[in-house]
């Protein structure tokens, strides 16, 4: 196993979809994967009765943070939440709402603390959440919040990697009707700087090369096919250059996901969720992981 000072946290996501599923099963296989260590932000009863339902033997005990290292080897430390959840596996409900964010908000609060060493999420169900009052689109602009401290929040990039594919939409949770005039300079830069930043600090990339895509087919044919790669996409991209980034763009996004093509850059900036997403969920879809950037 892996040499660990402190555990990774994991929150409990949704507990009607396949959270529970996944704690129990990356538990069950952490030798065979070097599983780091971790807690697990739920319910135990919840966690023990999923369990039975799955046919697996897991022993489960309730810790603290603090517990979690030494309790990993031989049980599946869950750390337990306030609010106690609704076991209804396959149908998302509000009542769970308060369990789910609660996991969150005291995930961040362990790594910040020191009790734990990262935030490891589980996946949610939006709407049930939106239904209780939920004010954010997603995971990353809620993780965003929360390590806001007293400034204003950092801004979330939200990147999928498999090995050396990766890729950064820069619009994520919005309609596809709203792409267009989210799309500005400053977005599109503060977006690129980030990403750089990140994939030299933590994935040791000296010098990233960062493709952007365009919004328009064709990456708008010079300005016949839409406005935005003239207006908006080229400047931004020519300005960064000019500060030393290697970046380059836009690329039509029907020919920049050949593997060929993509290969020669270390990420993809693209301009909305489903441009970048359908590419990497089509090569990687069980092996690609989501990153929070920024």
């Amino acid at each position: 196993m892996p040499t660990q000072s402190t555990p990774l946290a994991l929150t409990a996501g949704d507990p009607s979809g396949i959270g529970p599923e996944i704690a129990l099963q990356a538990w069950l296989l952490r030798e065979r994967f070097a599983v780091p260590a971790f807690y697990l932000l739920s319910d135990p009863a919840l966690v023990e009765t999923r369990a039975r339902l799955l046919g697996l033997r897991v022993d489960i005990k309730v810790v603290t943070p603090g517990e979690a290292l030494n309790t990993f080897g031989s049980a599946l430390p869950v750390v337990p939440l306030d609010n106690a959840f609704l076991d209804q596996p396959g149908e998302p409900d509000t009542v769970n709402a308060a369990g789910t964010i609660e996991a969150i908000e005291r995930a961040v609060t362990d790594v910040t603390s020191g009790k734990a060493a990262a935030v490891v999420t589980c996946p949610i169900a939006k709407k049930p959440l939106y239904d209780a009052g939920f004010g954010y689109p997603g995971h990353t602009e809620f993780l965003a919040e929360l390590c806001r401290g007293a400034g204003p929040a950092p801004l979330p990039v939200m990147m999928l990697a498999h090995e050396a594919f990766r890729v950064v939409p820069l619009t994520i949770h919005i309609p596809l009707a709203d792409v267009p005039r989210t799309i500005t300079p400053k977005l599109l830069a503060d977006t690129i700087r980030i990403t750089a930043k990140d994939l030299q600090k933590r994935f040791g990339i000296a010098r990233p090369s960062i493709a952007v895509t365009g919004l328009n087919p064709h990456a708008g044919e010079d300005g016949s096919i839409g406005r935005e790669e003239v207006e908006i996409i080229r400047p931004t991209i020519n300005a960064l250059a000019q500060e030393g980034l290697n970046v380059s763009g836009p690329y039509s996004a029907d020919t920049l996901f050949y593997p060929p093509h993509w290969q020669h850059h270390d990420a993809v900036v693209a301009m909305y969720h489903d441009q970048a997403l359908i590419p990497i969920k089509t090569l990687a879809f069980d092996a690609g992981v989501n990153v929070t950037l920024g």
